[in-house]
């Protein structure tokens, strides 16, 4: 049975506005293992199509190729990548070596494809390159080596698989005569160890080599002869020398393939790592920034607090546009707020029956309804906030003088500046002061509550937020004479519930719940505040996302570049048996090389602004709020990861899709 059997080859192109070209005319041939065979004929004749048809890169003709007695037609994409790795080896006129691999490497890379150990690999190249003479060139790029030595690399790259059949296009048409000798005696002393060698050329005088002479002309065969003169001796061993299984590219071998090719364009790679990593950081500032105002905020409002404390109040609700007096319209400052339903004396006898209640602070919270006037000078101040001391108001913030007592009134340090325009708070430690309270009365009419008090003392908490807001301080018990004294009854507004124990304090605030009350005010209000930060956290994170959309653009162009300028590369892949996937697989593994070295540079940023930014925001403010957690770098790299390999989809799917015989003509 012969090796190698051709039966009625057909071949046909179609080419411009639908008009066919045959180039083979039912192709008819048998090769034994051992020979020699020139198939000559001048350009256009269908000889290199008739090399790409038994090498199984053309699967589009008519007839039937047999090898070992299999069909080709019969086989599938899968089983022809195997067929090439196993029984076909490539020599090119143009060598087709892969420029940024070593000789070593270009070699090894056809074994890259088979079940053999990596020292086995790079021993079998070696043994092959110091067969052909290159074994003082193994290290060296193409771009080092004369036109007969790159030849060499080709021929020894094509044996590497041990295939049966060497298929050899214009193998010395780019070569000296000289080299064209050495090249021709080579292919001779390849084909006696029982190989079978089928060279396209043009040249008679190369063809002469051969055992046996097909000439070709307008896609038929002109003549079939021996050639006697060959000194080419047919050798009976033709058994493999190897027993290989072939396999897919390892994720290892493509990764370095995307590295060297990554290294080559090292200054365009690292520019669009950078440009993607501009993204990536200001995501991951972003999310860094919202977290670290976030835990200063809950840090600063909830550093005072009692653990044992549960601090409730009732819903809140806004009245009714229709049950406002035109007539008597709250000021612009009062009608800000929100009218908050006040605890009765069943609510505070209900709460105190709750299991686990030590004990019932009452808390009265004003906001935006007072205002303090100093009584020597006229001076007054709004202030945001009037509310009851609390357990929560601490003496170790007290700057100057002492808490307040029944008819005394504490400021905070931005109040007693804005009054007394000094910042020698001790001297207006008894100074007197005017308070104005505006409130609503049964008819919904505005009446103002006023008394002159005595200033006790100045508070300055560590939180700037809270100390620049205008603030002052009374007892209680001097509140709910304020109110007496003007026919009104205080009801607290808020509930400090002290639990027996902190292990508690969870279950009671359960509880509380459970029964119908909510937050406090100031929870309320922190919630809010919570709320609205998540909002704008979410909403410049979705802004910097747009900046990830610009760096996968640029990751896919690059890709889309390197799949253009490395077509040739591709095909002398395919050619060597590379699957479809092995091909996608290196440009997938390039691009998440680009991502990866995304996310560092991007994590590298990040560092480096959350460094600088908490410096000066430490200096200026006394605080930095950068808060650059390991789960948000890793979530950085992730998505810079998950970018590069959708953007590196689509251009890893077109280098899959390329024809390998057109890849090959690519210049």
């Amino acid at each position: 049975m012969s090796l190698l059997k051709l039966t009625d080859v057909k071949k046909t192109y179609t080419v411009d506005k639908g008009v066919e070209q045959q180039v083979l005319k039912g192709i008819n041939l048998s090769f034994e293992a051992g020979e020699f065979v020139s198939i000559l004929g001048e350009s256009g004749c269908g000889k290199s199509t008739l090399m790409n048809i038994i090498g199984g890169m053309d699967t589009h003709y008519e007839g039937s190729v047999f090898v070992n007695g299999q069909s080709l037609k019969e086989m599938k994409g899968k089983e022809l990548d195997d067929y090439r790795k196993k029984n076909i080896g490539f020599i090119f006129q143009s060598f087709n070596l892969i420029p940024h691999l070593s000789v070593l490497d270009n070699v090894t890379l056809a074994i890259e494809m088979m079940s053999m150990t990596k020292a086995e690999r790079i021993a079998r190249a070696t043994e092959l390159l110091t067969q052909v003479g290159l074994k003082d060139h193994l290290h060296k790029r193409p771009n080092q080596l004369s036109g007969g030595q790159k030849q060499r690399v080709s021929i020894a790259r094509a044996l590497a698989n041990d295939p049966d059949i060497i298929l050899a296009d214009e193998p010395t048409g780019a070569l000296d005569k000289e080299t064209t000798l050495q090249i021709l005696e080579l292919l001779r002393q390849i084909a006696s160890q029982g190989k079978l060698i089928i060279a396209v050329t043009h040249s008679s005088k190369v063809a002469s080599f051969g055992t046996r002479v097909v000439s070709l002309e307008d896609g038929q065969v002109l003549r079939d002869e021996l050639n006697t003169d060959s000194e080419v001796a047919k050798s009976e061993h033709i058994e493999k020398q190897t027993n290989l299984t072939p396999r897919s590219l390892t994720y290892g071998s493509c990764g370095k393939l995307a590295f060297r090719n990554m290294k080559i364009n090292w200054k365009r790679n690292l520019l669009v790592s950078f440009g993607s990593a501009i993204g990536i950081s200001s995501l991951i500032l972003m999310l860094s920034i919202g977290s670290g105002v976030k835990s200063y905020l809950m840090d600063e409002i909830l550093a005072s607090f009692n653990p044992n404390t549960v601090s409730i109040s009732k819903e809140q609700t806004m009245p009714e546009l229709s049950e406002m007096d035109p007539n008597h319209m709250q000021s612009p400052m009062t009608s800000m707020t929100q009218d908050i339903e006040p605890f009765t004396t069943e609510d505070l006898e209900q709460i105190e029956k709750v299991d686990g209640v030590a004990s019932i602070e009452p808390v009265v919270t004003f906001t935006m309804k007072a205002s303090l006037t100093d009584q020597e000078t006229g001076i007054r101040s709004d202030l945001m906030m009037l509310t009851s001391i609390d357990e929560t108001i601490s003496e170790d913030y007290v700057t100057a003088g002492t808490l307040p007592k029944d008819n005394e009134v504490m400021l905070n340090s931005t109040t007693a500046l804005g009054l007394f325009k000094t910042e020698d708070f001790e001297s207006v430690i008894g100074k007197e002061i005017s308070l104005t309270l505006q409130l609503t009365d049964e008819n919904n009419l505005p009446t103002l509550l006023q008394q002159t008090y005595t200033v006790s003392g100045v508070y300055e908490m560590d939180s700037p937020m809270m100390t620049s807001m205008p603030m002052a301080f009374l007892t209680y018990d001097t509140i709910t004479k304020l109110y007496e004294a003007n026919g009104f009854e205080l009801l607290p507004t808020q509930l400090n519930v002290i639990a027996k124990s902190e292990d508690l304090t969870e279950d009671l605030k359960q509880t509380l719940f459970d029964m119908g009350y909510a937050n406090s005010q100031t929870n309320q209000m922190l919630d809010m505040m919570l709320e609205m930060l998540d909002i704008m956290t979410t909403l410049f994170t979705g802004i910097s996302c747009i900046s990830l959309v610009v760096s996968g653009v640029m990751i896919l162009v690059v890709l889309y570049i390197s799949v253009i300028e490395r077509t040739k590369e591709i095909g002398v892949l395919r050619a060597i048996g590379a699957r479809k996937k092995d091909v996608k697989r290196i440009f997938i593994v390039e691009s998440i090389g680009l991502g990866l070295l995304a996310g560092v540079v991007a994590t590298a940023v990040a560092m480096l602004c959350q460094l600088i930014g908490n410096h000066l925001m430490i200096k200026a403010f006394g605080v930095g709020i950068i808060d650059l957690t390991f789960q948000y770098i890793a979530m950085g790299v992730i998505v810079s990861l998950v970018v590069s390999v959708i953007a590196g989809w689509f251009p890893a799917r077109q280098a899959a899709k390329l024809d390998p015989v057109e890849s090959l003509r690519y210049e």
